[in-house]
């Protein structure tokens, strides 16, 4: 049976361990890791890896978007994806700032689209037909500027919910716009927020987007990062099949020209000069001949012309092998 320790031995054993006289015996040495418990990790690196890929897609979905739309080149990548406090993002925002609040729709899930100010009269500039090197005595966002920042706020949530099907049918939808970061309360200052970054290059010139999630009501989406495969990020159409055969099905809907080559001519330059409306050009083929179906430019079947529900035809009858 142990021995049972009195009162004053007790007390004598404290004192020799603060004045450094005995120190306990702890085995081996463990490193001490620091744990903020106001800021749990809610995300896992493996999810937030996801999470990277998922945006990465729609930085080129977008960038392709932007480039029909600007008419230059414009590239986006990811810079970051990390948590942090919403206080700390908060500070991070200039003022007056361009943010467009929005919400997941079935969900308590809320965000913060935020444009630099510099990128949102830069688009606002060219949108409008400009080249972007516009000046402006301030950067706050007025109200036609913001419908016409509304063309690119809607086409981001659409590809939004695009890319984020691999995980659910996620709804997208913009609230409002904020010029102030104080008025668009998302969380509490307290909480932790998920914050992707992009780099956006428009003509090598570079602004900051950030797209910011409140956390807290995350769970349900994190569980489905966690319970499905996400080796590949590839659409739910797409699911179950190559990547080979989806370029395949793409190639198939593809457009070409075809041309029926009716018959060929030489003449001289004079002669091409003095052609008239009613003058008749000899062809080298005769009615009954087999013609020419070209293929992008290249001979690729024979033919014979006809009709069918009184619509000009050309019936295949074989294949030139020489291509």
């Amino acid at each position: 049976m142990s021995e049972v320790l009195s009162q004053s031995e007790i007390d004598q054993l404290l004192n020799n361990m603060k004045s450094g006289a005995e120190q306990p015996d702890s085995g081996l040495q463990k490193e001490i890791m620091p744990f903020d418990f106001r800021l749990p990790n809610r995300i896992s690196k493996n999810q937030l890896r996801t999470i990277r890929n998922i945006h990465e897609n729609f930085a080129e979905s977008l960038s392709a978007f932007l480039l029909s739309k600007l008419q230059t080149i414009v590239n986006i990548s990811v810079i970051s994806v990390d948590q942090i406090y919403y206080s700390e993002y908060v500070l991070s925002v200039s003022n007056p700032a361009c943010l467009f609040t929005f919400e997941i729709r079935n969900t308590d899930i809320k965000g913060i689209l935020e444009f630099s100010p510099d990128f949102a009269l830069t688009l606002v500039d060219r949108l409008l037909g400009g080249n972007g090197t516009g000046t402006k005595q301030t950067k706050n966002i007025t109200a036609i500027e913001q419908k016409v920042l509304t063309v690119v706020v809607d086409k981001i949530m659409s590809d939004l919910k695009k890319n984020w099907l691999i995980i659910d049918n996620l709804d997208f939808q913009i609230d409002r716009f904020e010029p102030d970061i104080d008025f668009a309360q998302i969380t509490s200052q307290s909480e932790s927020v998920l914050l992707i970054s992009f780099e956006i290059l428009i003509a090598n010139q570079p602004f900051l987007m950030n797209i910011c999630f409140a956390t807290y009501a995350f769970d349900t989406i994190l569980s489905k990062l966690s319970s499905q495969n996400l080796s590949s990020i590839r659409p739910v159409k797409y699911d179950g099949t190559t990547a080979q055969e989806i370029i395949s099905s793409h190639i198939t809907e593809t457009y070409l020209p075809l041309i029926v080559e009716f018959g060929t001519s030489v003449i001289t330059i004079d002669e091409l000069v003095n052609l008239d409306k009613g003058d008749i050009i000899k062809i080298n083929a005769r009615i009954g001949d087999e013609l020419t179906i070209r293929v992008q430019e290249k001979p690729s079947f024979y033919g014979r012309p006809g009709v069918v529900n009184k619509h000009r035809a050309i019936k295949i009858t074989r294949k030139i092998d020489s291509i």
